[in-house]
């Protein structure tokens, strides 16, 4: 079988980081001592996890023209970006604090992310074909519509609830195909606090439905109508979450668009995760695949 082509349909965001002494109080102006920028949103780095494991993606999503950079960004990552719209009016971003001791705080405009149109979405899908993989985050405007079209042309649909909110519960869990989420993400959807209670609940939804759960250190738990299965998380000093739950995924859809097993798929996805929060940044801190596979 050929390897199946991957739409991230997903959030383009420039991450304006502000470094400060203290997080900024009402009434007050402060001075930041540092300031950087860098490529962002769970859609860009997804792609960007996903070519890096080896995948055939291509993302569409929407930027202003203060956003070019992140279309050669994806570009020089061998992320197809024939899909990327240049229409928006500002670009979607966050603002971040950095504080002396370390602690964040992030304020996110969605801007070119949230004005996604319904021609947009029609001209992007009438690209891929039936077994196509479509993955949708909950950073873009309009996922119901997505969806559903998607689902009517026979596209695997790929869902990551994140961030978590009421797009998300109103969505047709029927649609989905796979389910990758953390376990705030799950008890949000189901309002369960066991994993039991979870899975039994999601796929009273949808029997098809494959779910994988994330546990941080606890490891990853894979559970369809058929089969279930766990993977340990590997020890490693972390030094920064940011893109671990990124990484996973990509390496994850990459290997089940690949054909590969679960069992393997899950080892795979997991070793990249554990690599990745050894280094600091998003994008940049996600491994390439042949540094999984050196890796023991």
């Amino acid at each position: 079988m050929k390897d199946l082509k991957i739409l991230n349909f997903g959030s383009l965001n420039i991450d304006k980081v502000y470094s400060v002494p203290h997080f900024v109080s009402a009434g007050e102006t402060l001075s930041s001592t540092n300031f950087e920028e860098f490529p962002g949103g769970k859609g860009l780095n997804q792609s960007i996890a996903l070519a890096k494991a080896g995948a055939q993606v291509y993302h569409g999503g929407n930027i202003g023209k203060d956003g070019l950079f992140l279309k050669e960004v994806l570009a020089e990552a061998n992320v197809n970006v024939d899909w990327i719209e240049e229409n928006g009016n500002t670009t979607g971003h966050a603002i971040i604090q950095v504080s002396s001791s370390g602690e964040n705080c992030i304020l996110l405009f969605g801007g070119a992310n949230k004005e996604i149109t319904i021609d947009q979405i029609n001209h992007v899908l009438a690209n891929f074909s039936q077994d196509d993989l479509l993955l949708l985050q909950n950073e873009i405007n309009d996922l119901e519509y997505i969806v559903e079209t998607a689902h009517k042309k026979g596209l695997k649909i790929v869902l990551n609830p994140s961030p978590i909110d009421e797009t998300i519960t109103n969505l047709d869990f029927s649609k989905i195909d796979y389910l990758i989420l953390n376990e705030i993400e799950a008890k949000a959807i189901t309002n369960e606090q066991t994993n039991d209670k979870i899975f039994q609940t999601l796929l009273s939804l949808n029997k098809q439905l494959k779910i994988v759960l994330t546990l941080g250190k606890a490891g990853v738990i894979y559970k369809d109508s058929v089969e279930e299965h766990r993977q340990a998380s590997y020890k490693v000093d972390a030094v920064d979450t940011t893109a671990a739950g990124d990484t996973f995924l990509g390496y994850f859809l990459t290997q089940i668009s690949q054909q590969a097993d679960i069992k393997k798929t899950l080892q795979i996805a997991t070793k990249a995760a554990a690599i990745a929060v050894t280094r600091k940044g998003a994008a940049s801190s996600i491994p390439s695949l042949q540094e999984v596979m050196e890796t023991n």
